[in-house]
Formats: C-alpha cells, sequence, structure tokens
C-alpha cells in the first residue's frame, strides 16, 4: 500500500490544502530541525552567531547551491525572493528614460519594486502582455523580445508565473536578450523544487528562488544567485559591518551578505534538511517528486476543465507543479466588503467546503483565473472534490 504522505505535513487534516504554491509547507521534519537549530541559538547565542554561524551558513549554502546549480560563492541567503528582487533592483544605477521590462503575468509585489525603482529615478516599465489562453512558447519569446529598445536595461521574467502557472521558456530567453544589450533577472520563486535547475548554465545576471515552498524549508529560506561578473555593484538591502571588513579570505558579495545584522537564520540553515526529507519521500528522489507533482497538477486541470467546460489554456510542456484554468462568468463573483482580501468564490469555497484555493484576476483584466497546486501530500479526490463543489455553484 502507497504510503500516506499527508502524515509527514502538520497541515489541519479538515481542510483540502490545494494551494501549496503561496506560501508551501514544511514537513514536520523539517521544522524540528529549525527548531533544534533555535534552541542551540538560545543556548548560546555567541557561540551560534560568532563562533559557528559562518560555518553553519558555509554548510547550508553548499547544499543550496548543489541542489539549484550554481557555485556557492555566487548565492546568498535571504528571506524571500520579493527582497531579492528589491535588493538588486535598489543596486541598479538608473538613467532618466531607461527601461525596465516585465510581463503582465508578473507578481504584482515584484512588478511594484520595478515601478518604484524607475520613478525614482526617471525610468519607464515596459510590461509585456503575453496572452492567456494562448501562450505558447514561442509567442512568450516573440513577445519579449518585440518589446526589447535600445533604452531597455533589464528583462524580469518569471520561470514560473504566480497567477497563470505558466512554466517560462527562460533557457531560450536569456541569450538573445544579452545579445541585445539587456541584463537578466530571473524571478524563479517557484522554481526550487518544481522544476530540475541549472542556475549557472541559464547565464542569467540575477536568479532568485524561494525554498519555503516547493523546497518545503521553513518560512524566511529563499537564495539569491549573482553572476560573477556584477557581484561589485549587487550591494545588501541593510548595509552591515561587511561594508568596510579588512578580511581577504571572501569576496565583498560574501562579506556584506553573510551578515547584515542579528536575525533569526534557522530557516535557511534548516533548508539542507528540507532538500533531503522531501528528496527521501519517494524512490527516485526529486526528480520523482517531481515527476509526481506534475502529474497531479495534470490530472487536476484535466478534471477542473471538465467540470467547468473550458479549454486547457496552456500547452502541457508550460505546466509544472501548479496550473490555472479560467473561470466562467457564472463564478465570477461579486467582492464581499466583509472579506475584502479574499476572492468570494475562494471564500466560498473555504467555508462552505473547506477548500483551500486562490482565485486571482487574469492579467488580460478580463475574468477570473483559478490555480491549483500539487504537493505529495495531495491526492487526485481532492480535486474532484473541488470539481464537484464548482459544478454545484454554476
Amino acid at each position: 500500500m502507497t504510503e500516506d504522505l499527508s502524515s509527514r505535513w502538520s497541515l489541519d487534516p479538515a481542510v483540502s490544502h490545494l494551494n501549496h504554491g503561496s506560501f508551501g509547507a514544511a514537513p514536520t521534519a523539517v521544522l524540528d530541525a529549525q527548531r533544534a537549530l533555535r534552541d542551540r541559538m538560545e543556548r548560546n547565542p555567541m557561540a551560534f552567531f560568532v563562533r559557528d554561524g559562518e560555518r553553519l551558513l558555509d554548510e547550508a549554502r553548499a547544499a543550496v547551491s548543489d541542489f539549484v546549480g550554481c557555485d556557492a560563492d555566487d548565492l546568498c541567503a535571504v528571506p524571500n525572493a520579493t527582497a531579492a528582487v528589491n535588493t538588486v533592483l535598489r543596486s541598479l544605477a538608473l538613467s532618466p528614460g531607461d527601461e525596465l521590462l516585465a510581463l503582465d503575468h508578473g507578481y504584482n509585489a515584484c512588478l511594484n519594486a520595478l515601478r518604484f525603482v524607475a520613478e525614482k529615478a526617471g525610468a519607464r516599465v515596459v510590461v509585456v502582455k503575453v496572452p492567456f489562453p494562448g501562450a505558447g512558447q514561442g509567442e512568450v519569446l516573440e513577445a519579449v523580445l518585440r518589446a526589447v529598445t535600445s533604452r531597455t536595461r533589464l528583462a524580469l521574467l518569471d520561470h514560473v508565473t504566480s497567477p497563470t502557472a505558466l512554466v517560462l521558456p527562460v533557457e531560450i530567453l536569456v541569450r538573445p536578450l544579452r545579445e541585445r544589450g539587456v541584463e537578466v533577472f530571473i524571478d524563479g520563486a517557484h522554481a526550487p523544487g518544481m522544476l530540475p535547475l541549472n542556475v549557472s548554465a541559464l547565464g542569467a545576471g540575477y536568479y532568485t528562488g524561494n525554498l519555503h515552498k516547493w523546497v518545503c524549508a521553513p518560512k524566511g529560506a529563499a537564495f539569491l544567485h549573482v553572476r560573477r561578473d556584477l557581484q561589485g555593484g549587487v550591494r545588501p538591502l541593510s548595509i552591515s559591518h561587511g561594508a568596510n571588513a579588512t578580511r581577504s579570505d571572501r569576496s565583498r558579495f560574501r562579506l556584506e551578505f553573510d551578515w547584515t545584522g542579528t536575525h533569526d537564520p534557522t530557516a535557511f540553515l534548516a533548508a539542507p534538511v528540507a532538500i533531503r526529507e522531501v528528496g527521501g519521500m519517494l524512490p527516485g528522489g526529486w526528480e520523482a517528486v517531481r515527476r509526481r507533482n506534475r502529474a497531479t497538477a495534470l490530472r487536476a486541470r484535466e478534471v477542473l476543465c471538465d467540470a467547468l467546460g473550458v479549454e486547457a489554456p496552456a500547452p502541457d510542456s508550460m505546466i509544472g507543479t501548479m496550473a490555472a484554468v479560467p473561470l466562467p462568468a457564472s463564478l465570477t463573483l461579486p467582492f464581499d466588503p466583509c472579506e475584502p482580501e479574499m476572492d468570494p468564490l475562494a471564500w466560498r469555497l473555504l467555508r462552505e467546503h473547506a477548500i483551500e484555493v486562490p482565485v486571482y484576476p487574469s492579467p488580460s483584466g478580463e475574468g477570473k483565473l483559478l490555480r491549483v497546486s500539487a504537493q505529495l501530500y495531495n491526492r487526485d479526490a481532492e480535486y474532484e472534490r473541488l470539481a464537484r463543489a464548482l459544478r454545484s455553484m454554476m
């Protein structure tokens, strides 16, 4: 009999958790490891931070770097991908008239960061429209390259889009953009644990990924990778002791990012445990985990499209371990002023059916999308129950 892997998590069993993509969920073994690290920190803070901290961080960074495919000296720990995006954008020396390119499928927080730095510098954010439904890899490539001008300084591209759950062809976008003089920042918030990664081989100037999502590390674990030739121009959001450190055994990038002030580093330090724990849940390791979750997401999308009477909005090749489907007009409910932070359909599904699932506006501004995630604790029956609930509301 196949093990019910949901027992490895402490999620509320009374709720169907179909939204792993938003915040992730750490297995109990990973939380236990983080708790042990916190206990060690509190038993002797001086030993933890001053004498042991650098070694612990080096070990965690080496494990994460090996997992995502890069040199450990080119990677630093950050609390989340949004912090990484802000770190790089705040480091850019922009001039009036410069252009920053992004997609209309981009993450709202990152689009806000682009607008913030552009406004301060007199630069401009160019938002590329990618059709959905209907986007294929060729359409994405064509739309992005068509938007490039002689003033384009940076392209911020999602590896996996948040609202539409599309795996974008970043591996074929980086080179032509760099050939046009455009540096690339890949927002891979969802990619680690969802996709096989070789960050160095992509060649992007900057890459960030969350570890609390599909790797299932504790909240607050993420990384920023900066190509070595660009590291001299990137400074942390908090300038601290590393700015005037006299050590010569580490790069300025390492010295500045590894210590930005006192904080709890245990989420990132526990990331290697998450890599081992989740990768060990299936025979075949992480390849099997990714394959299983993707197959579940594809089946879920098929069940939901059948129930809603809609076509699959993107090719299978652009689906990872999440899937978004367009909602018919009958399920586009008016907002409830008592729940302004939650879509009314999502709220009704939670209240009446104990199903956690997000509903987003479509990037086109027409209609809404429902997005499901597939993690090892999910089962096909949960998506079938969601489909029945949606049909009952139509």
